[in-house]
């Protein structure tokens, strides 16, 4: 029986799902316009444009699993309707003659109530920008003969999570002790998923049929604040905890009068100025799995923004 196992993209969660196949001894074939990805004896690059139906589904021949880890070329709900949909529609089709399920990394934009806890059960009926097209993708994933899971994560933070609230932003400046400036209310509760989290929840469901036809959590720790999110990875640093200053919406919002950008952030404000907190038991009972306790995950993180990373920006 084949052992085939497709990423697209090499982003952080499609290079964590690779290199976790990988090290669990699965074959992986990484699928990317540039061909990047991990080194691994396991992990055959190969240089696909997944928008090209017939050279996606030729990459597809004997796969037992696609991990469908590309997003949309802009952050905007304009970009994101022209080109998500029709993508979704490409993958599931050539998974489904490839008899392979679909595991898609996901969001909690399309949470109608965010404002209560978000669990497995919450309705997913937003409606409007960016938020209405995730629902979209998710009714349509539903409605697909192809088998899927829908794993959400709230905001991630780990190794290779650069263009990230708790990435970039953050991390590089808990390191040379700048001021952090924050979107919204520092102190604000806030869930955070540690990408190799996510990705093992991704893995987990994908050999576990009784997880296909539905979307899951991945496995999240307790909510934080971004400050205390920057103070835990100044201790892992073993540096003073940064100050922390906010933008305040109003900031942002006015910027959106002018910047189609800062219009596209206004549009997620409410995730920083009021409680975002998801929960992740139901599906960790269903996996067998737990997060990564905090601390630990944000030691890792540091690591690799002073190791890997800082390599590869000399």
């Amino acid at each position: 029986m084949s052992d085939l196992h497709i990423v697209t993209g090499a982003g952080p969660i499609g290079w964590t799902a690779a290199e976790q196949l990988a090290a669990q001894g699965h074959g992986v074939r990484l699928l990317t316009r540039s061909g990047s990805g991990p080194e691994h004896p396991l992990v055959e690059r190969r240089k696909v444009d997944v928008s090209q139906p017939a050279g996606f589904e030729a990459a597809l021949e004997g796969a037992v699993a696609v991990f469908h880890c590309i997003h949309a070329s802009a952050y905007s709900a304009k970009t994101w309707a022209h080109e998500l949909p029709a993508a979704e529609q490409t993958v599931l089709k050539a998974a489904g003659r490839a008899g392979a399920v679909v595991v898609f990394p996901e969001s909690l934009y399309s949470y109608d109530r965010p404002q209560d806890v978000m669990t497995e059960r919450s309705s997913r009926n937003a409606a409007c920008g960016k938020r209405g097209i995730r629902a979209q993708l998710l009714r349509a994933r539903a409605a697909s003969a192809t088998p899927t899971v829908s794993m959400v994560a709230s905001d991630y933070f780990g190794p290779r999570a650069l263009n990230a609230h708790a990435g970039e932003r953050m991390v590089p400046a808990v390191l040379a002790g700048r001021t952090i400036r924050v979107m919204g209310n520092p102190d604000m509760p806030h869930s955070f998923t540690y990408v190799p989290d996510l990705a093992a929840a991704m893995i987990a469901a994908a050999h576990n049929p009784a997880a296909w036809n539905s979307v899951l959590h991945a496995p999240t720790g307790p909510a934080v604040t971004q400050r205390t999110m920057a103070a835990a990875f100044a201790r892992a640093a073993g540096v003073a905890a940064p100050k922390v200053g906010a933008i305040p919406g109003w900031v942002v919002r006015a910027a959106g009068l002018l910047s189609a950008d800062a219009r596209e952030l206004a549009e997620m404000l409410y995730q920083f100025e009021e409680p975002f907190v998801m929960d992740s038991p139901s599906t960790q009972a269903l996996l067998g799995l737990a997060p990564t306790p905090f601390a630990a995950a944000a030691e890792e993180t540091v690591h690799w923004w002073q190791g890997e990373h800082a390599s590869a920006r000399r």
